[in-house]
């Protein structure tokens, strides 16, 4: 997995009012987690650019104020509007122990579905799995070459060396489904052959109605009969 770097500073002040100040300044209050001793500390958001907004997880090598160690992002916070970072929390990581990552996934190649006119929908966008660093992949990809109508990739279908995955073992990552065109299409096909079946019994009730109308068209000539 890659690794970026993060250079911070540590924080005099707590609060929300000395972590708006350092918003307002171009920067992202964090935290660091793990060690025994938390840090708060701030650094520039430009920083953050290729950690969050990407589609692979990273290692972080943070520095702050020369104090340096090896973390993972563990939680990062958003405005609700405007979604500028607001808070980033990190935690200290050794090679020797394992950690819990969510890692990003990846579908590759065409699925038997899908060349039959079916839709390759995407159920989960990452995983979360349990590794020690020097197995922990930057993203999973998941074949989908064999995957037909109906049918789902789920989490227990997942079998990876020095990785445990902690998702629910029956939750889909990836399934084919028909379009949505396609199911109405079949609705109105299944529909038509009982609309047609009625059009006979209708038409059948016409001979009878007619019948009725001959009968009492004949009438007023028996009458006329018996004068």
């Amino acid at each position: 997995m890659k690794t970026i770097e993060i250079i911070g500073y540590r924080r005099a002040n707590l609060g929300k009012t000395d972590s708006a100040k350092v918003r307002e300044e171009g920067n992202v209050p964090c935290v660091l987690y793990g060690g025994g001793e938390q840090v708060h500390f701030y650094a520039p958001v430009i920083l953050f650019r290729d950690l969050v907004y990407t589609n692979e997880a990273h290692f972080v090598h943070l520095n702050i104020e020369g104090e340096e160690c090896q973390a993972i992002m563990q939680e990062v916070q958003f405005h609700p509007v405007s979604e500028i970072i607001l808070h980033v929390d990190f935690l200290r990581i050794s090679e020797d122990r394992k950690i819990k990552m969510e890692i990003p996934v990846r579908l590759v190649g065409q699925a038997k579905g899908v060349a039959k006119g079916g839709l390759l929908v995407r159920k989960r966008a990452a995983l979360k799995v349990a590794a020690f660093p020097k197995h922990m992949p930057d993203h999973i990809d998941i074949d989908c070459t064999e995957l037909d109508f109906h049918h789902a990739i789920k989490v227990g279908d997942m079998n990876m060396p020095n990785l445990d995955f902690l998702d629910p073992k029956a939750a889909a990552i990836a399934s084919v489904e028909v379009p949505r065109a396609a199911k109405v299409a079949e609705e109105t096909a299944a529909a038509a052959p009982a609309e047609g079946a009625a059009a006979p019994a209708a038409g059948a009730a016409a001979p009878a109605a007619a019948a009725g109308d001959a009968k009492k068209a004949d009438a007023p000539k028996k009458d006329e009969k018996k004068k």
